[in-house]
């Protein structure tokens, strides 16, 4: 039994065991996380967290300088979907143009079927924003989870992942992932510090996005494996 548990051990490469690890990882803290939603009262940890982005006493006022709620808005803006929908589209009709039509169809499924497993989710657990602060933007649909920090997750890692392969030296292709990570975690920080979602809201964003990302990676691995998506389409 050890034998064959060292054996497949062997033949699973690293990047494909990480990817497993993290889908089962961002499976177990969504499902933890909708228990905090479902709550009937706010949990500490979102309270807390909430009001440490305001000024102690003034649930209106966000901590930091003036230009900092300019620059959150600004940085939130590349979670929405408009922003999203243009960088993805910009890629596929770049894919198309250059004859990766199998890439482009790829990054089509990952990223649509991300929105629409936003919006089941949202629709599902129907949590309200939170009323505990102001919101700094206008918000009109469900909290959980956040939709701008699964979607980031979701595009950017997979913009990201793509990069990659086509990029040369280690170096370069972890700064490129890195900064994907960084874009996502940064989307998520400024939902919560605007006010219009729960800190797990977003924790559940990054955990189904995540998840998601890596599924969609697994499976364009498995076809370019089986030469439906090779570097040299």
């Amino acid at each position: 039994m050890k034998t064959f548990a060292r054996t497949l051990l062997n033949r699973i490469e690293f990047p494909v065991l990480l990817a497993g690890l993290v889908i089962a990882s961002g499976l177990w803290g969504f499902e933890e996380l909708m228990e905090v939603a479902r709550a009937s009262t706010p949990h500490a940890f979102d309270t807390e967290i909430l009001l440490a982005f305001r000024k102690a006493g003034q649930p209106d006022s966000p901590i930091g300088p003036p230009w900092l709620e300019g620059a959150m808005r600004d940085i939130t803006s590349l979670g929405s979907a408009s922003v999203l929908v243009l960088i993805t589209a910009a890629v596929i009709v770049y894919l198309l143009m250059i004859r990766r039509p199998a890439t482009a169809l790829l990054i089509f499924v990952a990223v649509a079927g991300g929105e629409v497993l936003s919006s089941l989710l949202k629709a599902g657990i129907d949590r309200p924003r939170p009323d505990l602060v102001s919101h700094l933007v206008n918000e009109t649909s469900f909290s959980f989870p956040s939709g701008h920090a699964m979607l980031s997750a979701v595009t950017y890692l997979t913009l990201g992942s793509l990069a990659a392969r086509f990029l040369h030296g280690r170096t370069t292709k972890i700064f490129v992932l890195c900064l994907a990570v960084l874009t996502t975690v940064l989307v998520g920080i400024s939902r919560v510090y605007l006010g219009v979602h729960w800190p797990s809201d977003v924790l559940a964003g990054w955990c189904a996005g995540f998840a998601w990302a890596m599924l969609c990676w697994l499976v364009a691995r498995v076809l370019q494996r089986r030469k439906a998506v090779t570097d040299s389409e």
